[in-house]
């Protein structure tokens, strides 16, 4: 997998359906995972992924700061999709965090602090336990200038494959798919270490 030419691939799976790209992903994978933080339109990737292979594991990274709406959509699609979910949890309780810390500005050390233990120490954590050699994500052309600059085949900084099927994909066009399926979306998700929405928490650049 290491030898693959990025170029040529992301050429060939250009017109591609988000399925077809799956069944390419994983018919390259032994030890492929989905993460999932259950924000707006990640339906849509657990729900072609699971299609494609209905036994996928799905790596949660629960930051402890989502929304009550945020929890019921989730538990709500883990029904819906009998997902193989892997649930991963900080280290530290958010009570404890919020007398010590609470949720700190950005671009403050404490901030960084904070990022590392809810988000990044977690995701390491799972990627350590499952080995990934490909990685499902929702990320999009237009969402940020670093996910601008990638493709819908990529590799992470640890050398992963980062397969994104729906990459090429609008709003609009989810929108729809969403109908086509009757799959609930949801739009009230708190990300406590981004702030703004085209801000990247660390995990993919």
């Amino acid at each position: 997998m290491s030898n693959l030419n990025l170029e040529d691939v992301n050429k060939s799976l250009k017109n591609s359906t988000p399925e077809q790209i799956i069944e390419w992903a994983l018919s390259i994978s032994k030890t492929p995972v989905v993460t999932t933080n259950f924000r707006p339109y990640e339906v849509a990737i657990l729900h072609a992924c699971t299609k494609v292979d209905e036994n996928l594991k799905i790596i949660w990274c629960d930051t402890g700061y989502n929304t009550p709406n945020t929890y019921h959509h989730a538990f709500e699609l883990i029904q819906k999709l009998n997902l193989n979910i892997q649930l991963y949890v900080p280290k530290q309780t958010v009570a404890y965090r919020d007398v010590k810390m609470g949720i700190p500005e950005v671009d403050t050390e404490n901030h960084k602090i904070f990022t590392e233990q809810v988000k990044l120490e977690p995701f390491r954590r799972a990627m350590n336990e499952h080995q990934p050699d490909v990685w499902f994500t929702n990320l999009r052309k237009g969402q940020t200038s670093f996910r601008n600059s990638i493709d819908i085949v990529s590799r992470s900084k640890d050398g992963i494959l980062k397969v994104s099927p729906f990459y090429y994909w609008t709003d609009e066009e989810l929108d729809a798919y969403l109908r086509t399926y009757s799959l609930p979306n949801e739009f009230k998700y708190f990300d406590p270490t981004k702030v703004l929405e085209n801000r990247e928490c660390g995990l993919h650049s």
